[in-house]
């Protein structure tokens, strides 16, 4: 939800301004609404967060005060709300103003929520000039691909080494070992059964690495085999469904380290880490999976056991056909994937023809990135639109 969406939330809820009224005590100003206590706010988070010019560098919004030039136990000598207004005097005299709808709007998310991926879920197609020079269109593709994790984009070029020509919108490729654009081809350099006509279960890439690319880029060139389609996999997803079946398994994919190898003639590449990370908030931030490059366990480690059966668990569900999204990914095709969320694999193909495809790795902060500062853009843009002409054509273009 956009700031100017929660404002209108709080406007229309019991917390607005008339029905608020603040009480003190050692530690915190605590803002009740009736007899509901809807804000406590520390006296030091309250004194860290000033934003005026002597606490802040006003011209980039960065921090200048340090919080331990002030005591630990600091209260303040006077607090005051007026309105949507509250004012706290310290005891140096230094005054402190928030607006509580701001505080309010702490708690929304600055890019959209994942969703779970319905019973017969495709990703959203976006075009590829559309994508590229429109920026509603990007904003919406950004928007499908934070709650779902996965778009197409069609009509790309078919050219080698194209995604070069995306990263103007998706943010510089992640620079990886073995290949900065990797080919997946029987004719190319081989060092995993990707180049090879074997199916690949469904996985992520570089589980060998302790911090994996987050997003990756599935480019088809040319796809003119019998067989190969793409299956996705929507990891998290079938990881909630786990952890309310079996919490305990659950709980021993996140802490039970799994060692993971990839390697060639120049390159080694090994990370030993769990299947599962979470926020610190407890939900799901990122999945490593991938039956091809997982190591031998050590038989010493604490709880191998309960951890096959719990990693047995979980493989059931993955290659569960009845869990797989499965496409076509035709010659001029990109698979837009959140890597660390949305599993990927093939089917096996014949040899009968060509199957080309390129892939290279981005980052989703940079997404991210690039998501809010498009909405703020579009917004201030709509707002002027519509203060001069009510009904535009971009009414039903946008949907952030």
């Amino acid at each position: 939800m956009n700031p100017a969406m929660a404002r209108n939330n709080y406007n229309n809820t019991c917390l607005t301004p008339s029905t608020l009224r603040l009480i003190t005590d050692d530690r915190s100003i605590k803002v009740i609404c009736s007899t509901k206590i809807v804000l406590d706010l520390p006296y030091l988070w309250l004194r860290d967060n000033c934003s005026c010019g002597q606490c802040r560098v006003t011209a980039f919004q960065e921090k200048e005060f340090i919080v331990c030039d002030v005591e630990s136990d600091i209260k303040p000598r006077h607090t005051e709300l007026n309105k949507d207004n509250l004012t706290i005097v310290w005891p140096d005299n230094h005054i402190t103003n928030y607006q509580l709808n701001e505080i309010f709007d702490l708690s929304e998310s600055r890019h959209p929520e994942p969703k779970n991926w319905t019973e017969r879920f495709k990703p959203e197609i976006f075009d590829w000039s559309s994508f590229l020079s429109d920026e509603i269109c990007a904003t919406n593709a950004f928007r499908s691909f934070l709650e779902l994790g996965a778009i197409t984009i069609i009509n790309a070029p078919k050219e080698s080494n194209s995604l070069e020509l995306i990263a103007p919108r998706l943010g510089p490729i992640r620079e990886v070992l073995f290949d900065r654009i990797h080919n997946v081809s029987v004719k190319t350099h081989a060092y995993n059964i990707a180049h090879t006509l074997v199916a690949a279960p469904p996985h992520n890439d570089f589980a060998r690495y302790s911090t994996a690319p987050t997003v990756q880029a599935l480019h088809m060139l040319e796809n003119q085999v019998e067989g190969g389609n793409s299956i996705i996999v929507d990891a998290w997803k079938l990881i909630e469904e786990l952890k309310q079946d079996r919490p305990d398994y659950f709980a021993l994919l996140c802490r039970f380290n799994v060692p993971f190898r990839e390697f060639d003639d120049e390159n080694a590449t090994y990370a030993c880490e769990p299947i599962i990370r979470c926020d610190s908030r407890g939900k799901i931030s990122s999945v490593r999976f991938s039956n091809q490059l997982v190591q031998t366990v050590n038989p010493k480690q604490r709880n191998v056991a309960e951890f096959y059966l719990a990693y047995h668990d979980l493989y059931r569900r993955i290659t569960d056909p009845i869990n797989h999204c499965k496409c076509r990914l035709h010659a001029g095709e990109i698979l837009l994937l959140s890597a660390h969320r949305v599993l990927h694999g093939r089917e096996a193909f014949f040899p009968n023809a060509v199957r080309h495809l390129q892939d290279a790795y981005f980052e989703l902060d940079n997404i991210i990135n690039k998501y809010f500062i498009m909405t703020e853009k579009i917004g201030r843009y709509l707002i002027k639109r519509l203060r001069s002409h009510p009904w535009t054509t971009l009414v039903g273009r946008i949907t952030i």
